[in-house]
């Protein structure tokens, strides 16, 4: 591997990514005029009424597939930018000829330009009458707000808006604050005043769409893009575009900043027909998200389209393991095989690439744990005789291939098999699995990390790795600094070592996880993954992968001696999506309340954690869900909300208070706090309302051995049906190097 001269030029060609470009620039000279939206002068409106015109004359930032109106549907208004706090809001309203507004104030100030088509604003003088119930208006002026003209409204000005002409129209509407920050505004009757009362937000505010051709086309294009499935992980499992990363959006505040990080990155968000992601959308935008579109019609759409549909989590990782298999002929042995040997005493080494908390759940009774990216960094200590048979194992199939794949890659003496179907097909042929086991990770050598590091080096110059040095990697830091591309660091080795000292900012992915669930950790394709290398070993074998699989330029950075570290494990940064502090209670106030009948919790991470541990008498709920079990409950009842750590609801609880209007609160410290106060705490699936909408549901989960077996052979046969899956997607990005032909 050679040191990389790195460029940092990134000019998108695609519209949204250009339309957000000048609307960020639009904002930011509307922040310069105007840096008080609440005291705004007639000169500064002017002025930036000016730039508004501007930014409307670039009619093909605007095509009208993006803000589609209908007979249906034949006024619509589309967010296209709003500031924290509701500040500086700017939206499209787009709508058919003859769409009209009657007599209305904003109670802020208001500027609206043209885009296309004629919308015909006249202004009212407002006089009271003798009845305090009603004012009478008198039309003032009229002007005609087409591409190139624009009118300012201050915060007591009264106007109505009406399409004129044959032409559908596109106008830029910009508020000093959001459309549903406007409480006190009203609306006359009759054009000549009469009786007025407030009225709120549009119904539907929607976002920016991009058709699935559009989209398809846009996952190809050489750009960065990330595609956001905002339904629930179990929901999302069941049906789902290829390249979605599942990223709930009652949860977006936890996972955003780490799945897609650079806040200008072309984002599509996803949902099952459009009913979800537009909420999803105005959270983003909210949290600063500047380029946010919507697929029309959802992942029904997509199919519509005649695109493939997916099913199952972490798919591209998992379909990346059966292509490896097909196309690199990856040698296995079946579970008879494997028990024949270990019972007359072979000379065989077995290794589970699953990470250390999957080993101790369930493993084979003679397995040592090696997590995937462990495997070519230890296997001469397991496995130091050339004639021993190493096997490698996983639960199904996919960390299996990898495994032996990366040893066989790698050019180890040893002969290497994966174990066909895991512990999976152990269990099909009537054989039982040990439980709580741990085995030690031996360190290597001097003579056998240096065997390592050559098979390394080869394995990741052959696949394109690149290194970079300190001066690269700062080129790298900037670029993303200055949200011209993005980058994601990451922290290969095991959990021990990442918290004993890591370097600063850089986040942690055991590099078999990395590969398996590369969708779990960078959302964002065309994007850069840096990975630290400490050793010369583990982060170029997860980065020789990582190229492979595709969709991301891949390095390595080898971090100084004296580099300065961080210990301790990776922080969660948690957003807020809305103003103010959230209402906590300690476990012993939400137990006074229980106790009272003054209050009802609810668990809204995982079923998982919930079945394993829960507050006596809590229920668990997903959180786009649980609004319809608040309204069941009395109106005088709080809602307690918790999760295992407690940061979940730090987000949910002010949503949900917003949406319901409810008392809702969340318990400081989540369970974790509870069960540490030695309050009653359960286990079991008794209080769960939401079924598996939350997760994918594991076969290995059923009790009952029938349809356990029968959940083993339909995973089996989902799996080893992605390679036929992925040629009917087409263009994946996958490349392997060295496949047989």
């Amino acid at each position: 591997m050679t040191q990389t001269s790195l460029s940092l030029d990134f000019s998108g060609s695609d519209v949204a990514s250009r339309r957000a470009a000048a609307v960020a620039a639009f904002i930011a000279t509307a922040r310069r005029l105007i840096p008080d939206p609440e005291a705004a002068t007639p000169d500064q409106l002017r002025a930036v009424a000016a730039a508004l015109e501007q930014l409307g004359r670039q009619r093909d930032l605007f095509p009208a597939e993006h803000f589609p109106v209908s007979e249906d549907n034949p006024a619509q208004v589309y967010r296209l930018s709003e500031e924290p706090g509701g500040r500086h809001a700017l939206y499209v309203s787009a709508g058919l000829p003859g769409k009209a507004q009657p007599p209305h104030d904003h109670t802020t100030w208001a500027i609206i330009a043209g885009i296309s088509g004629n919308e015909r604003n006249v202004f009212y003088e407002r006089s009271p009458t003798a009845d305090p119930a009603r004012d009478a208006l008198a039309a003032e002026k009229t002007v005609d707000v087409v591409p190139g003209v624009s009118v300012q409204l201050s915060p007591t000005d009264v106007h109505t808006i009406e399409l004129v002409g044959d032409e559908p129209g596109l106008h830029l509407h910009f508020y000093g604050r959001a459309l549903d920050r406007m409480p006190g505004r009203v609306v006359f009757e009759t054009r000549e005043g009469g009786t007025y009362r407030t009225f709120g937000p549009p119904k539907s505010i929607r976002h920016a769409l991009v058709t699935s051709q559009a989209l398809k086309a846009a996952l190809h294009d050489g750009e960065e893009i990330a595609v956001l499935d905002v339904r629930e992980t179990g929901v999302f499992a069941h049906r789902h575009i290829l390249f979605a990363a599942s990223a709930p959006a009652w949860r977006l505040e936890l996972l955003i900043d780490r799945l897609v990080p650079c806040r200008g990155t072309r984002t599509v968000l996803v949902d099952g027909d459009e009913t979800l992601a537009h909420e999803a959308a105005a959270k983003l935008v909210r949290l600063g998200w500047r380029n946010v579109s919507v697929l029309a019609g959802g992942t029904d759409g997509w199919a519509a389209a005649g695109y493939e549909i997916f099913s199952g989590t972490n798919v591209p990782g998992k379909a990346f393991g059966e292509v490896i298999e097909h196309e690199k002929h990856t040698p296995w042995i079946d579970a008879g095989e494997l028990h024949e040997r270990i019972a007359r005493g072979d000379d065989i080494v077995v290794v589970d690439s699953r990470t250390p908390e999957e080993f101790a759940a369930f493993s084979l009774p003679f397995a040592h744990s090696v997590p995937g990216a462990e495997l070519v960094y230890r296997i001469g200590e397991l496995a130091p005789d050339p004639g021993t048979f190493v096997v490698v194992n996983c639960a199904g199939r996919t960390r299996s291939i990898v495994g032996a794949q990366t040893l066989i890659d790698a050019g180890i003496p040893n002969r290497v098999a994966s174990l066909r179907n895991g512990t999976m097909d152990w269990l099909l042929t009537g054989r039982t699995l040990a439980h709580g086991r741990s085995t030690p990770l031996p360190e290597p050598s001097p003579g056998t990390l240096a065997a390592a590091r050559e098979r390394a080096a080869a394995v990741a110059q052959g696949a394109g790795v690149q290194r970079i040095d300190a001066a690269g990697l700062a080129r790298l830091e900037a670029a993303a600094q200055s949200q011209e591309r993005t980058l994601y660091r990451f922290d290969v080795r095991t959990r021990e070592e990442y918290e004993a000292g890591h370097l600063e900012g850089w986040r942690w992915a055991p590099g078999g996880q990395l590969v398996q669930a590369t969708d779990e950790y960078a959302a964002t394709r065309g994007a850069r993954i840096v990975l630290a290398d400490w050793d010369g070993v583990r982060a170029l074998t997860t980065g020789a992968w990582l190229a492979q699989l595709g969709g991301h330029e891949v390095f390595v950075f080898a971090p100084p001696p004296l580099a300065t570290l961080e210990t301790g494990p990776e922080p969660v940064r948690v957003l807020a999506s809305h103003a103010g502090p959230v209402p906590l209670v300690s476990p012993q106030q939400a137990r006074a309340l229980l106790e009272q009948g003054r209050a009802a919790v609810f668990d809204v991470d995982r079923r998982a954690a919930f079945e394993r541990q829960h507050i006596a008498g809590a229920r668990f709920a997903v959180p786009d869900r649980l609004a319809a079990f608040v309204a069941d409950l009395p109106a005088g009842q709080a809602v307690l909300l918790t999760s295992p750590d407690g940061l979940l609801p730090r987000t949910v609880a002010p949503e949900l208070a917003a949406r319901t209007g409810r008392d809702v609160r969340a318990i400081a410290g989540g369970t974790a706090a509870w069960a540490a106060a030695g309050l009653p705490v359960e286990a079991g699936d008794a209080g769960v309302l939401t079924g598996d909408d939350d997760h994918w549901y594991s076969p290995y989960a059923h009790r009952d051995l029938h349809l356990r077996d029968a959940g083993f052979r339909a995973y089996l046969d989902w799996e080893l049906g992605l390679v036929a899956q992925l040629e009917r997607e087409g263009q994946t990005g996958i490349r392997l190097v060295g496949a047989a032909a």
